[in-house]
This record gives C-alpha cells, sequence and structure tokens, in this order.
C-alpha cells in the first residue's frame, strides 16, 4: 500500500509541476500575443492614415498629368506596404513565441519514461 501511495504522490508533484511550467510559459506566450495585436492594430491604423492623407494628396497633385493611373499606382504602393507588415507579423508566429517548448518536452520526457 505505501508504493502506491508513493506513486500517487510522485505523479501528483509531476502534474503539479508540469502545470506551473505551462502556467510561466503561458504568461510569456501571453506578452507575444499582445505584441502581436499591437503591431497588427499599427499596421491597420498607418495603412489607413496613408490611404486618407497621402492618396487625397498625390492624387489632387497629379490628377492633371496622369488621370485615372494614379489611382492604380497608389493602389499597387499602399498593397505592398501592407504586404511587408502582414510578412513581419508572420515572422513573429514562425519565429515559435506563442508555442510551449518546454511544457512539451517535458511531457515528451515523461511519456516516454512511463511508457
Amino acid at each position: 500500500m505505501g508504493g502506491i501511495t508513493g506513486l500517487a504522490k510522485n505523479l501528483f508533484g509531476l502534474v503539479v509541476s508540469r502545470v506551473e511550467l505551462a502556467a510561466l510559459e503561458l504568461s510569456e506566450v501571453r506578452n507575444h500575443v499582445i505584441e502581436l495585436v499591437v503591431i497588427f492594430a499599427m499596421a491597420a491604423l498607418a495603412t489607413w492614415f496613408a490611404l486618407a492623407y497621402g492618396t487625397a494628396t498625390i492624387v489632387a497633385l497629379a490628377w492633371e498629368e496622369m488621370g485615372w493611373k494614379i489611382l492604380l499606382v497608389m493602389f499597387v504602393v499602399f498593397a505592398v506596404i501592407t504586404l511587408i507588415l502582414v510578412m513581419k507579423g508572420l515572422s513573429l508566429l514562425k519565429q515559435g513565441k506563442l508555442a510551449f517548448p518546454e511544457t512539451m518536452k517535458e511531457l515528451r520526457n515523461d511519456r516516454d519514461m512511463l511508457l
């Protein structure tokens, strides 16, 4: 009976330590998620300001010279800017900053040890 009690205590301690590790990594992930949301919000805000002010100014200045073609040029410019900002956000996701690497490693070790 003492062996089963000891096993239960060790198993409970293992579960508690894994939950603590997951909680620690979750706080790090939360900070990266906030950073990612702020980057995308700033990108959207910058895009709207750029569209509103820049397009109005450039179209007004170039309309007599280029006509409707200036609108196409402005579209391409802002599409490239948006693409660059989205790529920046995706690179944050690909760096694995939103994962739980240590928790997953410890869970794999536990699985291997128990099997």
